[in-house]
């Protein structure tokens, strides 16, 4: 076999904080896929960490011309990772995981194997997660907030491992607007797919990158670009606020000819005062971030930027 052999599997994963992880990765990667095939590639895309990741996937690459690596300018972000990834992917089929090791390499041949029954699409489901209590409690109120305010019903035990067709990535690729979620993304394309259990293990070395605060960002970038719920959340709200100011307007009038009221008008002047401004600066809030975001999808700047590149042409 030479570097220019077609693969029949790509495996992409975005790697960060990971330095005593990656040859792991690889080893094991290897493990689970030579005895199916020898055309694969693993595609390691270097979110430019902080530590020696790029030095180790350097290392990995030199061994085997398989191994390619990608290193990005700057820190853009998992799903950014993922998508420079999954441009360079050239496999009939392509495998996304994260490189922690939780998504096991030994489940690879089983969703290849179910693939082959007729799936465009096939996901992993962590039926039996491994992660921390905090980490378990922050993903679990990110996917309550998104499949509120989204409208879309996704299943918490599944992420990014799974295993896709090179039609469903071509498609994929071919979405460029700048809030990514993987995820999101691939629900949104549709094809035939369906979800395998699979086992989950702890994470090798390190703890994740992940907190409550990046989880919160993201469920906000990805509500906001496929959802205009939260507009007509808040275009509920002032109708229930108009209810309630006309209910106060008719209280008023009775206090007043019933003789409830010493000091007329004092008390629900303050109230309206607070709660209407209170409620406009809310309602411009909201619309202000639908803006912002209008205006960074319209800048077109690129979702990555590549500083290096190894084994790839």
């Amino acid at each position: 076999m030479n570097s220019t052999t077609q693969p029949l599997i790509s495996i992409v994963s975005p790697v960060y904080k990971a330095e005593t992880i990656v040859g792991e990765l690889v080893k094991q990667i290897r493990a689970a896929v030579e005895p199916f095939t020898a055309d694969f590639e693993i595609i390691l895309v270097n979110d430019c960490s902080p530590d020696n990741s790029w030095t180790k996937i350097k290392d990995a690459s030199e061994k085997d011309y398989r191994v390619k690596g990608v290193h990005l300018s700057r820190n853009f972000g998992q799903h950014y990772a993922i998508s420079a990834g999954l441009d360079f992917a050239k496999g009939d089929w392509v495998v996304v995981m994260d490189c922690d090791l939780q998504d096991r390499p030994d489940e690879i041949p089983n969703l290849y194997n179910k693939a082959l029954e007729g799936w465009d699409i096939v996901l992993a489901r962590r039926t039996d997660r491994k992660d921390k209590f905090t980490t378990r409690v922050t993903t679990g109120l990110f996917y309550r907030a998104y499949n509120y305010l989204s409208g879309l019903d996704t299943d918490r035990s599944i992420a990014n491992f799974g295993i896709y067709r090179a039609k469903v990535i071509q498609e994929y690729n071919k979405m460029g607007e700048g809030a990514r979620s993987f995820p999101s993304l691939v629900q949104f394309l549709g094809f035939k797919s369906c979800a395998i259990d699979v086992k989950h293990s702890e994470r090798f070395d390190g703890r994740s990158s992940y907190t409550f605060a990046t989880l919160f960002k993201l469920a906000g970038d990805v509500i906001i670009s496929n959802s205009n719920k939260p507009l007509r959340m808040i275009t509920s709200l002032g109708f229930i606020v108009s209810a309630l100011s006309f209910a106060i307007a008719i209280y008023n009038v009775l206090s007043f000819y019933l003789g409830f009221i010493k000091v007329p008008g004092f008390t629900t002047t303050v109230f309206s005062i607070w709660f209407v401004g209170g409620l406009v600066l809310t309602v411009l809030g909201v619309i202000g971030i639908y803006v912002g975001r209008i205006f960074n999808e319209v800048k077109g700047r690129p979702l990555y930027i590549i500083s290096k590149v190894v084994n790839i042409e």
